[in-house]
C-alpha cells in the first residue's frame, strides 16, 4: 500500500519537475530552435599534450565574463609534480606537489623543486565534470542547477539564490559564488556556442588539441571525438564516488585527485 501511495506521489511530482526543466531550458542561451534530445556532448581531455600554456583558461575568462578575481575559474590547469622516493624508501614514488598560479593562466614559473629530485611532472586541465549523478542537482533547494538532456548541467541564475549548497556539495571544487551576481557560476561547456555548432572555447584556442569535444548523437567524418574514446583508456577524476563523469581523461594519472 506505501509503495502504492509513494509511486502516485511519484507520478504528480514528475509533471511538475518536467514542466519546470522545459521553463528553465528555455532560458538558456541555446537558440530557439535548438532541440537538446537529438545532442549529446562530450568532453575529453589528453593529459599528455596539455603543455600548460593557460590559453584555456583565460579564453573562458573572456567568453564567458568570468570575474577577473585570481580565484574565480570555470577552467583551470593544475600542474602535478611528482618527486622521487627517498633513499631506502618502500615507495616506488615520493611527495606530490599541486600547485595552479592564477588557474594557470600566463603559464607556469619554473619549479622550486630540483629537476634531479622529480619523478615526473605533467598538467591536468580541470572543469565542471558534467556529472550524470550530479551532487550539485541533487541539493539544490529551488532547482536552479539542472541536468539538460543533451548531456550538460547548468545554473538558471533567476532560480538561484545563492545559498551555495551545490558549490559545497561538487567534489571537484568547480563552483564559485560570483561576487557581481551573487549566483552559482560553472563551466556551462560554452552553451552558447555548442548549440550553434561552435566548438568551446577552451577547446577552439588549444594549441596542442588536448581537449576534444563533439556530439555522440552526431559523429563528423573522422571524428576526432570517437577516435579518441576508441583509441585511448579513458578514465574519470574520483569514479570511486559514483558520480558518473561525462568529462573524461586520456593517459590520467593515478596521483590526480
Amino acid at each position: 500500500m506505501l509503495a502504492t501511495i509513494g509511486g502516485v506521489f511519484a507520478g504528480l511530482l514528475a509533471l511538475p519537475a518536467a514542466r519546470a526543466l522545459k521553463k528553465k531550458f528555455s532560458k538558456t542561451t541555446a537558440p530557439s530552435d535548438y532541440d537538446a534530445s537529438k545532442h549529446k556532448w562530450l568532453m575529453c581531455l589528453d593529459v599528455d599534450k596539455c603543455i600548460g600554456c593557460g590559453l584555456c583558461a583565460d579564453a573562458c575568462k573572456t567568453e564567458n565574463h568570468v570575474p577577473e578575481a585570481p580565484h574565480f575559474f570555470r577552467t583551470w590547469i593544475e600542474r602535478y609534480i611528482i618527486k622521487k622516493p627517498a633513499p631506502n624508501s618502500i615507495t616506488l614514488r615520493g611527495e606530490v606537489m599541486v600547485d595552479s598560479p592564477n588557474g594557470g593562466r600566463g603559464g607556469f614559473p619554473p619549479s622550486l623543486v630540483p629537476r634531479d629530485e622529480i619523478l615526473k611532472a605533467f598538467f591536468v586541465p580541470k572543469l565542471c565534470n558534467l556529472c550524470e549523478a550530479s551532487p550539485c542537482t541533487q541539493v539544490c533547494p529551488v532547482g536552479a542547477t539542472f541536468d539538460t538532456p543533451d548531456g550538460a548541467v547548468l545554473v538558471d541564475p533567476t532560480y538561484c539564490i545563492g545559498c551555495g549548497f551545490c558549490i559545497q556539495a561538487c567534489p571537484y571544487g568547480c563552483r564559485f559564488l560570483s561576487p557581481e551576481t551573487k549566483t552559482a557560476e560553472k563551466c556551462t561547456l560554452c552553451y552558447h556556442r555548442i548549440t550553434r555548432g561552435l566548438k568551446p572555447a577552451c577547446v577552439e584556442i588549444c594549441p596542442t588539441q588536448a581537449r576534444v569535444f563533439g556530439d555522440l548523437k552526431n559523429p563528423i567524418e573522422d571524428d576526432p571525438l570517437q577516435a579518441f574514446v576508441h583509441k585511448n583508456k579513458v578514465n574519470t577524476l574520483k569514479p570511486h564516488l559514483g558520480t558518473n563523469p561525462r568529462v573524461l581523461y586520456a593517459n590520467l594519472d593515478k596521483e590526480v585527485r
